[in-house]
């Protein structure tokens, strides 16, 4: 986009700081370890927030306060309070997030919510959503090695922030962080960030969360650092009856988001888009349906949003509620125990031990409340 100038790239790991600032053409003088530098320079409008899940609240929140517009990756916080404090210092502060939901960006996807919205399927009834289970693990580790010298290239203390201090391993850091409980719950948020946010646009449900909750069939690693669920089932139940079931599976078929009507259903995932009639997928839009906002490229859209000061495809809000309808899943996970939820409150009612894990842990010099 030609309306962008990158001015600064930032990493705890200096080699890949490097390559981003040789994609970018930058100078040695432009790349960082520190975000807090970064957002200290006058001449940087906007960031990139493409830390680990566990440092999302805490760039954020500074970007916000910096006076900096800033795209940050899915979920929106790793926790359900810091997401609500990401909102707060949006808001406070006037500036413009969009989440990385980036299929809130897509025709298919919306075309699918639009038919759904507007009962071509009938009554909406159950949401059935298909992620990945087994982890995905990259760089040729196992998640089981010993601990390990910290290259001289990595600050992994500035990587671990937040988190408590753990011993190093290669395994436990860049990519692979998602299937360490303390960093991710696995893909109940990698991939349930996305598709249940594609869920709640289309059932109209962007300002609320499930009431109910439920994870079953729950399976773990024994050993080493990946703890994250790897098999699960969650239910979850809106105020308004419409059930929620996401599933992990390895059947790529089923990855995505299906609607299920009294009178047929719909499948959207990225640019794919089935139905259970072709009547369904012809249908035309009448001039009194609901439209759904449009956006035809995510990145754009932010750019576009950050110059008119206008709203973006995936607000912070938006994207708090579909980050804490994937958090109560997790909770629930961890817990073994079905639960229920206010979505008003934004907490758990009757169960205090489930309210403790509304927000993680984190180290005294990082937080946020």
């Amino acid at each position: 986009d030609e309306r962008v100038q990158i001015v600064a790239v930032c990493d705890a790991d200096s080699q890949h700081a490097e390559a981003a600032a040789k994609l970018a053409g930058l100078t040695k003088g432009d790349v960082y370890r520190d975000f807090r530098e970064v957002l200290a320079r006058s001449d940087v409008d906007a960031i990139m927030n493409a830390t680990p899940d566990h440092w999302h609240s805490n760039v954020a929140i500074a970007a916000a306060k910096a006076g900096k517009d800033l795209y940050s990756e899915k979920p929106l916080g790793a926790s359900i309070v810091e997401g609500r404090a990401i909102c707060r210092a949006v808001e406070e502060n006037k500036r413009v997030l969009q989440c990385g939901t980036w299929r809130r960006s897509g025709l298919k996807v919306r075309m699918a919510c639009e038919r759904v919205r507007n009962g071509y399927i009938g009554e909406l009834k159950e949401i059935e959503i298909g992620v990945p289970g087994k982890f995905a693990i990259r760089g040729g580790v196992t998640g089981l090695e010993a601990t390990q010298p910290v290259p001289a290239h990595f600050d992994y203390a500035m990587w671990l922030g937040p988190a408590a201090e753990k011993p190093y391993t290669a395994a436990r850091c860049h990519f692979n962080f998602r299937w360490i409980e303390e960093y991710a719950p696995g893909y109940i948020t990698d991939w349930g960030a996305h598709f249940l946010d594609v869920a709640q646009w289309g059932a109209g449900m962007d300002e609320t969360t499930p009431t109910e909750v439920s994870a079953t069939e729950v399976k773990r690693r024994d050993a080493g650092i990946y703890d994250a669920a790897e098999s699960f089932r969650i239910e979850y139940r809106y105020a308004n009856g419409v059930r929620v079931v996401m599933l992990s599976t390895d059947d790529k078929t089923k990855w995505g988001t299906k609607f299920i009507g009294s009178e047929g259903w719909i499948y959207t995932e990225a640019e794919v888009l089935k139905a259970s009639s072709d009547d369904i997928l012809r249908v035309k839009l009448k001039d009194s349906d609901v439209k759904l906002y449009e956006s035809k490229h995510h990145h754009r859209n932010f750019i576009d949003a950050v110059l008119s000061r206008g709203r973006t495809a995936a607000t912070a809000e938006i994207a708090q509620r579909a980050a804490t309808t994937c958090h109560i899943g997790a909770i629930s996970a961890m817990l073994k125990r079905p639960l229920r939820f206010d979505p008003k409150a934004e907490r758990f009612e009757g169960d205090e031990q489930a309210n403790q894990m509304l927000l993680r842990p984190m180290r005294e010099a990082w937080k946020i409340a």
